[in-house]
């Protein structure tokens, strides 16, 4: 069967090979672990006593592993191989085809099923194929030593040298060989590593000039005999340990210029130029610029010749250019200086680049005073730059609110020294003495209380730097708070923005200052409006509006333009032109309402109804909110509520007649569904009406919230049927809600006011969410078909007619119209022509500014 020659022949092959991997394993590892060190040079430092140990102790392993493999090794054989092709192949034809027939010899049937036999099995030798060998001996080295012997190896190769195992030679014949060729040496020198550059290798130098930079290793390395080769050197500036100058190794490192030379047969020299390290350089590229924020931004730029390792910029309080008035008289307690880290280019080379120093510094000490800034970089060498001290302000955040001002005022002189301790305590008492108009919550006012009572403790025993840290964090919480914290409303909000735009007019602010204070105006601007869309209320089931000649109607593009050239004359410093604009916008702003309908419950959809319900139970609970914190406040500081009702001026709004006024909704509501909570609501203010007399008790406070809860729940019963996603979040909502609810009752009951607080805040949060969620609900459910109003408003289509103050048509909850309602009716191809006439004469016009000629030329081109 000459087919079966080719694969028997490999099979065997990877036999041999497979015995010869498990019998010689332990030879090559051993012979890996030996060439690594001879390939890293380690037999050229190693003391010659421990090389020649070596070499025993490697030929010994070397012959056992040799003799360990040769006694485990056998040669396979043909009929071997056969065997191993013959397994491979199903049902074994090979050794099938040399079998004999055993029964039935000289029968004429049986020899033909036994010669029909043959032929199968030997057609299925064809299949045979060579049988891959199993080179796999983990079985044999469990410890994987073999890895770790081919580790070494590769380390040998990446960091090492094959030629170095040439070297062995001469040690072990005394370095005959060497002395027959004459004396040799190499030498090295490697700059210092934060240059970058490589090292230079003596031998392929020749002789003449050579540059090297200052700080160099230089290494020498003679071979041959002792004394043959000797060094000359003045460059190192060596005066002691000197050595031998025909020592088979020195080394030195370059500090000045000089000569090198290498005396001897084969010998050289080089004259050395040193390159010293330039110092580096740094300076300031710009005047400082802040934000309203307090955010600073000092650019600066920074070289050297390879590479600004780290900088630090130091501001130092200019005590000089103080102004010694007020808090400031008194000297300052010493100050630490403020250092900061300069950055650097996380990527790229840092020989020469630009960079800006971005800190707030808002709430350090030197805040608003004048100092000095000063940058010092420093390279790998250790050298360093210093810019001159630079004069300037050190930014800090700005405040408009007069109050919020005269709060960080006094946080500045208590910062500056210990000692106005008490002249702060006693101005905060000045200006908080009549409170009314000051502050927009109670909040603010108890910070101030509980601020000015520790500043008493402290003046009158003393004051240590954590007292004053605390004092100093309190005070500018309450600066931010008064500042920024949460305004009443949208209008409000808006009122504050402009008051901060007029500010910043009359103060001459930068630029950036302009910019931030617009785009808090725009977002002012956006909440009012959007405050306005909302509070627009269905009088008859739609959302008709009062179109009367008192209601303005204005596009949202026509205030956003006002705006932008407001923004755009205050940077060309047209202030009185921008004062103007700003007075029309204050006008526009107020013209700007939307009406509200005046009809029954009788003509309003069961959804409308919830709704309403829901929004005087979350009135009635921010009522009695307000009376528990009023009772909060009167157990921390009794009597301090009804002095102030007393001290406070005719129609000033105090925390009893917050809850007078806040239950008038729950008195309106009394009717219909909204009976039972105005009736308790109008029975828990009636007991809580003199506050600080003998009626005002925490279980009056925890009858009016159970009728709230019990209210809600009954509420919760009639809700109309909601599907989607939106009313199972209502449904939720509101049932967090009544368990708030439940657990503010519980706090009242047991006198625990602060819990209940908490709780009725949460109850409060979950109220809003849930009439959110339920508006979007009843929303959906009147987009549906067949789901219109009583009056056949089908599918929330928008009533012609019916707009919110931007001119846009709404629906009948209030969402906005589809898209095929927007021109109202009118006759498309006029309306079209009229828009096109009126962006040609807009884009004509060459006051406005050039980016919105820009975008209304490229309207008419694609139009």
């Amino acid at each position: 069967m000459r087919h079966l020659r080719l694969p028997v022949a490999a099979t065997r092959a990877g036999m041999v090979a497979e015995r010869a991997v498990r019998a010689f394993w332990p030879l090559w590892t051993v012979a890996f672990v030996i060439l690594a060190p001879l390939m890293m040079g380690w037999h050229d430092t190693l003391p010659l006593e421990v090389f020649w140990a070596g070499v025993v102790l490697s030929g010994m392993a070397m012959v056992a592993a040799l003799v360990w493999g040769l006694r485990r090794f056998h040669m396979p054989t043909q009929a071997e191989a056969v065997a191993r092709v013959d397994a491979a192949l199903p049902g074994r034809p090979i050794a099938a085809i040399a079998d004999t027939q055993a029964i039935g010899s000289g029968d004429a049937a049986s020899e033909a099923v036994w010669r029909a036999h043959m032929a199968r099995m030997a057609e299925r030798t064809h299949a045979a194929r060579a049988v891959e060998p199993d080179l796999r001996i983990a079985d044999r080295d469990p410890y994987g030593l073999r890895f770790i012997a081919l580790l070494f190896f590769v380390t040998a190769l990446l960091f090492g040298s094959l030629l170095r195992v040439g070297s062995v030679g001469d040690i072990m014949t005394g370095g005959d060989a060497t002395l027959a060729t004459g004396p040799v040496w190499e030498g090295w020198v490697e700059p210092p590593a934060y240059t970058g550059k490589p090292s230079i290798y003596l031998n392929d130098v020749p002789a003449g000039p050579l540059r090297v930079a200052a700080g160099s290793k230089l290494t020498l390395r003679l071979y041959g005999q002792v004394g043959a080769l000797t060094v000359a050197e003045t460059v190192s500036g060596r005066l002691a340990d000197l050595g031998a100058a025909s020592d088979a190794q020195q080394s030195f490192v370059v500090t000045r210029s000089g000569v090198l030379s290498i005396d001897g047969e084969n010998g050289s020299n080089w004259e050395v130029t040193a390159i010293a390290d330039a110092p580096p350089y740094v300076e300031l590229t710009g005047p400082v610029d802040a934000d309203a924020m307090g955010e600073l931004s000092q650019p600066f730029s920074a070289m050297d010749d390879y590479g600004v390792e780290a900088g630090t910029a130091t501001i130092m309080l200019d005590l000089g250019a103080v102004d010694r008035r007020h808090g400031l008289v008194v000297d300052p307690d010493p100050m630490d200086l403020l250092v900061l880290d300069l950055p650097m280019p996380f990527t790229g080379d840092r020989a020469d680049f630009d960079e800006f120093l971005i800190e707030n510094l808002s709430e350090h000490p030197l805040a608003n005073l004048p100092v000095t800034l000063q940058l010092q970089v420093a390279d790998a060498a250790g050298q360093r730059a210093v810019t001159p001290p630079e004069p300037l302000i050190l930014p800090g955040r700005r405040f408009f609110e007069p109050f919020a001002k005269a709060v960080i005022e006094q946080r500045r002189d208590l910062m500056w020294s210990k000692a106005n301790a008490r002249r702060v305590d006693q101005i905060l008492r000045a200006i908080s003495h009549r409170p009314e108009g000051l502050f927009s919550n109670e909040t603010t006012y108890l910070r101030l209380r509980t601020i000015v009572r520790r500043l008493d403790a402290m003046a009158e025993f003393g004051m240590d730097d954590e007292g004053q840290a605390e004092v100093v964090q309190a005070l500018w919480d309450l600066a931010i708070q008064l500042e920024d914290g949460r305004l009443a409303d949208a209008r409000e909000r808006l009122e504050r923005a402009q008051e901060r735009l007029a500010e910043a007019m009359r103060d001459g602010a930068s630029d950036e200052e302009i910019a931030e204070l617009m785009q808090e105006l725009r977002e002012a601007t956006d909440d009012y409006v959007r405050m306005l869309a909302e509070q627009a209320e269905p009088s008859d089931g739609t959302d008709q509006a009062d179109n009367s000649q008192n209601t303005t109607s204005m596009s949202m593009d026509e205030l956003q333009a006002l705006m932008d050239r407001i923004e755009e004359l205050m940077q060309e410093g047209r202030m009185a032109e921008a004062q103007e604009l700003m007075e029309q916008l204050n006008q526009l702003m107020e013209n700007m309402r939307v009406t509200q309908g005046e009809g029954g419950d009788g003509q309003q959809s069961p959804g409308q109804r919830s709704m309403q319900d829901l929004a005087e139970t979350l009135r009635d609970q921010q009522d009695l909110s307000d009376d528990a914190f009023r009772d909060l406040q009167e157990q921390f500081n009794p009597g301090q509520g009804q002095q102030d009702q007393q001290g406070a001026e005719p129609g000033e709004n105090q925390p009893g007649q917050q809850g007078q006024s806040g239950n008038q909704p729950g008195q309106d509501g009394q009717q219909g569904q909204g009976q039972g909570v105005g009736q308790d609501g109008q029975n828990g203010q009636q007991s809580d009406s003199g506050a600080g007399g003998e009626g005002d008790d925490q279980r009056s406070l925890a009858e009016r919230q159970q009728a709230l809860r019990d209210e809600l729940q009954r509420q919760r019963d009639g809700l109309p049927s909601l599907d989607g996603e939106a009313g199972d979040i209502a449904r939720q909502s509101l049932e967090r809600a009544e368990g708030a609810m439940d657990g503010a009752e519980q706090a009242l009951r047991n006198g625990d006011l602060a819990e209940a607080i908490d709780q009725q805040a949460e109850a409060m949060d979950a109220l809003r969410n849930g009439m959110r969620e339920m508006g979007q609900a009843l929303a959906e459910n009147q987009s549906e078909p067949g789901q219109g109003s009583q009056q056949g408003d089908a599918a929330g289509r928008p009533v012609p007619g019916q707009r919110d103050p931007l001119g846009r048509q709404v629906g009948n909850t209030g969402t906005m119209g589809s898209d095929q309602e927007l021109l109202g009716g009118e006759d498309v191809n006029r309306r079209a022509e009229e828009l096109l006439d009126e962006i040609r004469r807009r884009s004509a016009e060459q006051a406005r500014p050039e980016v919105e000629r820009d975008y209304l030329r490229r309207l008419l081109d694609q139009f």
